[in-house]
């Protein structure tokens, strides 16, 4: 199957496209929009976050759960909104963080593409949602995938940083070599829990300390 994705994730990922579980999400795709569904994101976008931080570019991995399923929102990196877009609570919090961890007054945009394109993996476990249905396709099989996306990311890069914000995003933690990247884990950002630990975890300097630890190029969190 020749899959929209771009090359250096082509190549580490080619083993997947032709197995039966993706082969099983495509054709419910393809039916869901037979019928008359919307779905975000757009097609185009689906794999924009590997579009946006080609496989050799990874320093930190971000991992969400579903694409926002509002109107305008979703286009392919997790936490991150469209320009124009007003960032949804999560995201807020996520700058509250940033702003309090780093000094940084950021913009107001909810556009993290500044971030991906820095080597901020941002990763959805699911990468397809219908329209005003949140986790309606968390069991189409796309886990399988972006579980994989994980092992290999651990598996062919050193001195990565994982965050893993709330147990959803936690339970990805066996995918992950911890003896050669650093984990940091915290609640999730969501006003429900970003007080019971995501406010105040300093992920975002740690972060930057462990890559200049390790001769990286640190990321520059500023929007």
């Amino acid at each position: 199957m020749d899959v929209a994705i771009e090359n250096s994730w082509k190549e580490r990922l080619a083993a997947e496209f032709d197995k039966p579980y993706f082969i099983q999400v495509t054709d419910f795709l393809k039916q869901e929009l037979r019928v008359g569904k919307v779905i975000y994101p757009p097609g185009k976008l689906i794999f924009n976050a590997f579009s946006c931080t080609p496989f050799h570019e990874v320093k930190v991995v971000i991992i969400g759960q579903d694409p926002y399923h509002n109107p305008g929102q979703a286009h392919g990196l997790s936490f991150s909104v469209q320009d124009g877009v007003a960032p949804p609570p999560s995201l807020v919090n996520i700058f509250k963080e940033i702003q309090s961890d780093l000094g940084l007054q950021l913009s107001g945009t909810g556009n993290l593409e500044k971030w991906a394109k820095q080597g901020v993996l941002l990763l959805n476990a699911s990468l397809t949602v219908e329209a005003n249905n949140p986790m309606s396709h968390s069991k189409a099989g796309w886990h399988l995938f972006t579980d994989e996306v994980i092992r290999q990311v651990s598996a062919g890069k050193e001195h990565v940083v994982f965050l893993l914000w709330g147990r959803f995003a936690q339970n990805k933690e066996t995918l992950i070599d911890s003896s050669k990247h650093l984990i940091l884990k915290s609640a999730h950002p969501s006003p429900l829990s970003a007080y019971n630990g995501f406010f105040g975890c300093g992920h975002f300097s740690k972060a930057n300390a462990w890559l200049q630890q390790h001769g990286i190029r640190q990321i520059d969190w500023s929007l």
